[in-house]
């Protein structure tokens, strides 16, 4: 772990396998089958992980949706007071948990996730798209939530494990589809009181996913501005990766799409007059004529990884990329706005609309390209040529599966 996070920001990294016992539960066996994952010497046998896009996922691999799917396995670590974390399981006889009535999760949403994505590549290795940015984000919630950190070797070397036990869930190179990854940590001993909680487990689920859009670029769609609910307070978690923040976009998302608008545009809760996030994506505007690349910088605005990712991009394109705040009229002066996430990398936005009171009169409209515009299709193919390991790493940030 300690030369992974050392190396160069250029080098393709590769997973350090831990020294540790991993215990496998089954379908066909109670028992724990313990499986010794302790260093070899580099050989062809040894590194050989299974080849991608070989399950029966029910569909062909091109026609898969962003929805749930069976998979072969999860992988589950639980910490307690006093024992810290303990050894990582993959457990493939139940998707089911068993959990306390009292479990902290479910009374005071003491719940974090995360979401990442592995992809193959044409000589059929696996990467996963920076999950070391994943780890730091998680650490980030944690810490905000009072649950323990998992450690940063601790959750890469778990995600290696769950993904190359389901290495054949993979979509396989030229199919657009990706394994999803969603680490989900959450307060699982009992507490009544308000306090934290003295147990809590990780779960590590993946998904064998297809384009978010089908053909991975969606036509433009219509962002309402959302003015009669807030996403995040200033000075509350909005900043973090927590289940609570998502229920609460459930309701307004719902409304919003009602009125004909997929996507919700949230302002600043103290000023309503700022640029904030969309619900669950960042907001990009871009400026071709200025070549600036704009995404708000708040407080309460989640950390997108795909949107650092493609602010990396953005520079090494020549633009000039500013975090900053946004008045809500600035977006007169943008070409392109992108709603950016792990999911789909970037949404186009054709236009955002301003309600009146009444929830159906438009009082401002703001309209942004017709179309996919081409700056937002080459972002988007940068990232994804990356991700598919079709245009070159040069910032290091796929990590191989091992």
């Amino acid at each position: 772990a300690t030369a992974l996070l050392a190396a160069p920001s250029a080098v393709s990294f590769s997973f350090v396998q831990p020294s540790c016992t991993l215990s496998k539960r089954t379908a066909s066996s109670s028992s724990a089958i313990q499986m010794s994952m302790a260093a070899e010497p580099t050989t062809a046998a040894s590194t050989s992980v299974g080849k991608p896009g070989t399950a029966d996922v029910g569909c062909e691999w091109s026609d898969l949706g962003f929805e749930f799917r069976p998979t072969q396995s999860h992988l589950k670590m639980v910490y307690k007071d006093g024992e810290g974390w303990g050894e990582p399981e993959l457990v493939s006889d139940s998707p089911y948990i068993n959990l306390h009535i009292g479990a902290t999760a479910l009374h005071y949403g003491q719940s974090c996730f995360e979401g990442l994505k592995a992809f193959a590549h044409e000589d059929d290795t696996v990467h996963i798209f920076r999950p070391d940015e994943n780890a730091k984000r998680l650490q980030s919630s944690c810490e905000r939530l009072m649950m323990p950190v998992v450690p940063h070797d601790v959750f890469l070397n778990a995600c290696n494990e769950v993904v190359r036990d389901n290495i054949a869930y993979v979509p396989p190179y030229g199919s657009g589809g990706a394994l999803y990854l969603r680490p989900l940590l959450f307060g699982s001993g009992p507490r009544i009181g308000l306090q934290p909680s003295d147990e809590y487990t990780l779960i590590i689920l993946v998904i064998p996913v297809g384009d978010y859009y089908k053909g991975g670029l969606a036509s433009p769609c219509d962002a309402l501005i959302i003015e009669d609910f807030d996403r995040a307070a200033p000075r509350g978690v909005g900043s973090v990766k927590v289940a609570g923040n998502y229920a609460a976009d459930l309701l307004p998302n719902m409304l919003g799409k009602k009125r004909g608008y997929p996507i919700g545009l949230y302002l600043d809760a103290q000023t309503q007059s700022k640029i904030e996030e969309f619900s669950t994506s960042n907001f990009v505007g871009i400026d071709n004529d200025a070549k600036k690349y704009v995404t708000p910088k708040s407080p309460s605005v989640l950390p997108s990884i795909t949107n650092k990712s493609l602010m990396t991009v953005a520079a090494d394109e020549g633009y000039t990329v500013e975090r900053r705040d946004i008045p809500v009229d600035e977006m007169e002066q943008f070409d392109e706005v992108m709603a950016v996430g792990t999911a789909v990398v970037v949404t186009p936005i054709g236009s955002a609309t301003r309600l009146k009171d009444d929830g159906e009169t438009v009082s401002a409209k703001y309209e942004f390209s017709d179309d996919v515009g081409a700056t937002t299709r080459k972002f988007y193919d940068i990232v994804r040529g990356i991700q598919s390991g079709e245009v070159e790493d040069k910032h290091g940030w796929n990590f191989k599966v091992e």
